[in-house]
């Protein structure tokens, strides 16, 4: 036996084995807040403040500086996702793994924020982006991890659900501001960082974390540091189906989401049509999406547990979310949105609740949770990269907003297909 799998027996049970103890209600609501205040920080600005900043900057060319500053800060979040999650694995502080980096990463998070109000040109926007989208997915990373580490498997539908809730009052908030303000984009910017300094308080505060002895961390090597990103595929097939999954819903979803300004702006005509601001349209949707994302989030994670199933869930939100695209796509008027907003508010709802349970049960170690699921959640980043790639074409070039959201349900669907092949979870 090494001596690393000797460290590894003498940890207490609460700190790597699966949990046994359902949490509790002042835990969850930590855990829910959490992800507001950074979906507040994410989505405040993706969907409308880095737009009307970019209109600020060049309004012949807001597409493609929209592209550029949230596609760089997605790339910022491929690694920052799994590298603070490894950094969360191999932290002993007394406060636990998790709690520092949610904490460091909401500050760092909120700095740049309020720096990126008064970026003067492009480059520093982007750059500042940057450091939001890193500090942000830090918190993320550490916050995800917690759910394995903290509820058993039997409760994690319902945990999965009330975190989806959570990231969805996020987005809901983060509309909000962006309305309230009024095109004011740097004060909204100032405002989405309060959010998420504020929305990290009672988790880092209160929140069960069992501390990691520094016995049972594995000398650093930087060698195996990198080799551990990588999880075979050939050696944990189920993870790997379940990151393609993901990836292919989130890629479909962000296709739909990205240019939601513009399209009710230049397609839907909205405000010559029926008098609203198309950053009001934006909330108006969000709004109602939230409404349904709520609901069936909740509902969908705790008939799951009870079910004891994930992917039938998880296959029938997939086909509802690409019925949301057609229907956007197909009928590029204020009814059509709102219908569309409520399908795919009723379809994510559930998957995000779902998915989440799903992909905890496919990880490979109980060490590398945090780790592991960072992985997993370049699925939900790398698609923020893409998305802009495959989407501008289309809208400039391909057919406009309705070939968009043809292929953004086509990719949708994918997932659903590909989610059959996870074995160990039914």
């Amino acid at each position: 036996m090494t001596a690393w799998a000797s460290h590894q027996e003498d940890v207490p049970q609460s700190a790597l084995a699966e949990p046994v103890r359902r949490v509790t209600g002042l835990w969850i609501t930590g855990l829910v807040l959490v992800n507001v205040g950074i979906n507040a920080a994410f989505f405040g600005p993706i969907q409308v403040l880095i737009g009307q900043q970019a209109q600020a900057f060049d309004a012949n060319n807001k597409e493609g500086i929209l592209a550029l500053v949230t596609g760089a800060g997605a790339a910022v979040a491929l690694v920052a996702n799994p590298l603070f999650g490894a950094f969360s694995d191999r932290t002993w502080s007394r406060f636990g793994r998790r709690r520092p980096w949610v904490l460091i990463g909401a500050l760092l998070a909120t700095v740049a924020l309020v720096a990126l109000a008064g970026a003067p040109n492009v480059a520093a926007a982007t750059a500042l982006w940057c450091f939001v989208q890193l500090g942000a997915n830090g918190a993320y990373a550490a916050i995800t991890a917690a759910i394995p580490d903290r509820s058993p498997v039997e409760q994690r539908g319902s945990v999965g659900g009330l975190a989806a809730m959570g990231q969805t009052v996020g987005v809901l908030l983060g509309a909000v501001i962006a309305a309230v303000v009024s095109g004011n984009f740097a004060l909204g910017y100032v405002v989405c960082g309060a959010a998420l300094i504020l929305g990290v308080v009672l988790y880092v505060t209160s929140a069960a974390d069992d501390p990691l002895p520094r016995s049972a961390i594995e000398p650093f090597s930087m060698g195996r540091f990198l080799a551990g990103f990588w999880v075979n595929p050939r050696r944990y097939p189920d993870f790997a189906w379940a990151w393609i999954t993901r990836f292919l819903v989130n890629l479909g979803n962000h296709m739909v989401t990205l240019y939601l300004l513009f399209f009710l702006g230049d397609a839907v005509h909205l405000k010559e049509t029926q008098g609203i601001d198309p950053a009001t349209g934006v909330l108006i949707l969000t709004g109602l999406y939230a409404v349904f994302v709520i609901i069936t989030s909740v509902v969908g994670g705790k008939l799951s547990d009870r079910m004891g199933k994930r992917k039938p869930l998880v296959i029938g939100s997939s086909v509802i979310i690409a019925v949301a695209s057609l229907t956007i796509g197909f009928f590029p008027v204020w009814p059509g949105a709102i219908i569309g907003a409520c399908i795919l508010g009723i379809g994510f709802g559930t998957y995000l609740a779902v998915d989440t349970a799903l992909n905890t049960q496919v990880l490979p170690t109980a060490r590398d949770r945090g780790k592991d699921l960072g992985v997993i959640n370049i699925a939900n980043s790398l698609p923020q990269v893409i998305a802009p790639t495959i989407a501008f074409p289309f809208v400039a070039f391909w057919g406009g907003y309705i070939s968009l959201y043809v292929a953004a349900a086509v990719i949708g669907l994918l997932g659903a297909v590909f989610v059959t092949r996870i074995r160990s979870v039914a």
